[in-house]
């Protein structure tokens, strides 16, 4: 009897108690705010000695949409890798970026292609998908591969 009379007692003393709310801050930030910190965050982590994880944090820029960053990775097995880091990023890019709003979705991606270029059309074709103005440069000095 005295132990439901003592659960009754607390019952009631923590109904005076109201929980406080912690507002946190939910700063907005840029794409390009948000890649300074990951890029700075990877660093840290191959100072550390963490390369695996480090190459999966720069394998491809994430992306970003609202407050959720998009990441890309090429298979199952580095998502699982990066699933045990990620309360460590999220903590890291909300104390940065000022915004606890901050999520991280990971897509695998396993069509990602490796495009190498052999041949000597191969590699002018691939610079020209980097740089368009070689074409031009290629006119204007007659240029041959």
């Amino acid at each position: 009897m005295s132990s439901i009379r003592a659960k009754k007692e607390l019952l009631e003393s923590t109904k005076g108690f109201v929980k406080e709310e912690v507002h946190l801050p939910t700063e907005a930030f840029t794409e390009t705010e948000m890649l300074l910190q990951w890029s700075k965050y990877a660093q840290r982590l191959s100072d550390k000695g963490h390369k695996i994880m480090e190459s999966l944090l720069l394998i491809g820029d994430p992306k970003l949409e609202g407050t959720t960053i998009t990441h890309e990775l090429p298979n199952e097995g580095s998502k699982i890798d990066f699933e045990t880091e990620k309360i460590e990023i999220l903590g890291y890019l909300r104390g940065k970026l000022h915004n606890h709003d901050i999520s991280i979705e990971v897509i695998v991606n396993e069509k990602v292609e490796n495009k190498f270029a052999f041949t000597p059309i191969d590699k002018y074709n691939r610079l020209k998908e980097i740089n368009p103005s070689l074409e031009l440069l290629k006119k204007t000095f007659d240029l041959d591969i």
